[in-house]
């Protein structure tokens, strides 16, 4: 893959591997350093926008809240992806991971998922509630939460027969017991 100055861009997906799907994990693997943060779905790059201030200092208190909260044996990230299939990854906003975690890889398998959320902004509406749980799901990963901002809102959902089912809601404080037993105080994190 070459780097081609394109007006004051350093970096841009090639038109031809765009238009015809030809993009790998292995592309996405050598992307250089300037290259924007994407998501690939079914071999095209989707630049993934950057999140409002709201949106990042929720992630932020999230992921430190889980860093602190979660049992042995899990393991919060953030600015990690999940590799659904060759053509395809994901970064969601914060993964909960299997232990142990190898610290050097930006990408993990869906087996070594535990959670996925998702913290929804105006330029990711659509995906985070409507495509993203259906890959998460069809990957197998148990698990998935989605936060909405405005208002506030926590959406928990369970995998069920290969299909996310809502198991919990709250705009305050939600008790959860799978898959770990936690007390999430989502209006103290979002304040």
């Amino acid at each position: 893959m070459t780097a081609e100055a394109v007006g004051n861009v350093v970096w841009a997906p090639d038109p031809v591997k765009q238009k015809h799907a030809g993009y790998t994990i292995e592309d996405v693997l050598a992307l250089p350093d300037e290259a924007p943060r994407v998501e690939l779905s079914d071999g095209v790059l989707l630049v993934v926008p950057s999140p409002s201030a709201r949106h990042q200092k929720l992630n932020w208190r999230l992921a430190s809240w889980l860093e602190q909260h979660v049992p042995d044996g899990f393991e919060p990230q953030m600015a990690v992806g999940v590799v659904v299939d060759y053509t395809s990854t994901l970064e969601p906003d914060v993964l909960i991971l299997h232990s142990p975690v190898d610290p050097d890889h930006h990408f993990f398998q869906p087996e070594q998922v535990a959670v996925a959320v998702e913290i929804v902004s105006p330029g990711t509406r659509k995906r985070d509630r409507f495509e993203k749980p259906g890959i998460y799901a069809a990957a197998g990963i148990p698990h998935f939460w989605r936060i909405e901002l405005n208002p506030l809102h926590l959406f928990v959902y369970d995998l069920v027969d290969g299909r996310f089912e809502l198991v919990g809601d709250s705009t305050d404080e939600l008790q959860l017991t799978q898959p770990f037993e936690v007390r999430l105080p989502i209006r103290e994190l979002g304040s």
